[in-house]
């Protein structure tokens, strides 16, 4: 497992290697394909913001038992069985900067290994043994799915707006970020404000991701981000900085950009790129992500003072000051 020694996790250094042990006991599987699949997309990188976020949650909330440990991993399983389904549907090579599990091992054991991990997650959700932890969970599984959905469906369609696309972003990632604070104030016994402001502090955190994200699509690079600029035009997804160009670009660029998303590809990466440039279009990205993010630091007041609630506060402030 690779060591989480950056400053966002030293509030919870050691219930985040509690997470590293649990999530390596169970990743075991008497199919030994199961297992390498499990342990490769586990240990190949990234921030593992979701399970930090069920830890400082809880941890900012006074919790002092052990069930958030379990809940951590489970979040964490629940988000790679994600990405290895993603990957399938998206017919992607890289992530992170290294081959995906479905470029090394193929598409059906990609999505098998991905149901094992969701299964898994239920298993240990069971273990909780919370049942609103439970109901929170099973929802957010449903609503991630739909808007998985909704993105595939909005692929090549040049005609979603800026209300579709953060219904889109909403289900797909902010769900899951929301359900991991959600969950974390629950186990804590929280009261309903502090609980309602930890539930919204994960969405407006998830949604300032990624609109950031969707920011560096067009401003990142493959060293820094592990892809390549112009990843979401070539897969034809009309994001917000092309949504925002359409509508406050000239009839041309409109059109130019309509045809783009609709075509899929990159032959004209260089002319999109101008365009939402020029159009102010990755400025206002910016400005949106930087509103979620106010929003999110915003939902911290309720809670007590401490390092855990510090920490959730520079995640806020990173999710929108990075590069990656």
């Amino acid at each position: 497992m690779q060591p989480n020694a950056s400053p966002i996790h030293a509030a919870v250094a050691e219930d985040f290697a509690a997470v590293d042990r649990t999530i390596l006991a169970q990743l075991g599987s008497r199919v030994p394909l199961v297992e390498s699949i499990g342990h490769y997309i586990i240990e190949s990188g990234g921030k593992r913001l979701r399970p930090l976020l069920v830890l400082l949650a809880a941890r900012a909330l006074d919790y002092g038992g052990d069930r958030h440990v379990t809940l951590a991993a489970l979040i964490e399983f629940m988000h790679t069985s994600t990405l290895l389904h993603d990957d399938v549907v998206d017919e992607s090579s890289m992530r992170r900067g290294r081959k995906t599990a479905n470029e090394n091992w193929g598409n059906a054991p990609s999505v098998l290994v991905g149901d094992f991990l969701y299964s898994r997650s239920f298993q240990m959700m069971v273990d909780v043994g919370s049942m609103r932890v439970m109901e929170i969970l099973s929802a957010a599984t449903c609503t991630i799915a739909e808007g998985e959905v909704l993105q595939l469906t909005n692929i090549g369609n040049p005609d979603v707006d800026e209300a579709a696309y953060f219904e889109t972003i909403q289900g797909k990632t902010a769900m899951l970020f929301e359900a991991a604070t959600h969950c974390g104030a629950v186990l804590a016994e929280a009261d309903p404000e502090r609980e309602t402001a930890l539930q919204l502090y994960g969405r407006y955190l998830g949604l300032a991701f990624q609109l950031t994200d969707d920011l560096l699509d067009y401003q990142g690079d493959v060293q820094t981000m592990g892809k390549n600029v112009g990843d979401d035009l070539a897969e034809g997804k009309p994001t917000l900085p092309l949504i925002r160009a359409m509508a406050c670009g000239t009839p041309d660029q409109a059109q130019l950009i309509r045809r783009a998303i609709r075509k899929g590809g990159l032959d004209q990466l260089d002319e999109v790129l101008a365009i939402v440039a020029e159009t102010g279009a990755l400025d206002y990205t910016r400005q949106r992500a930087e509103e979620m993010s106010r929003r999110a630091l915003s939902q911290l007041d309720v809670l007590p003072d401490s390092r855990f609630r510090d920490t959730l506060a520079t995640l806020a402030r990173l999710a929108v000051d990075r590069q990656a």
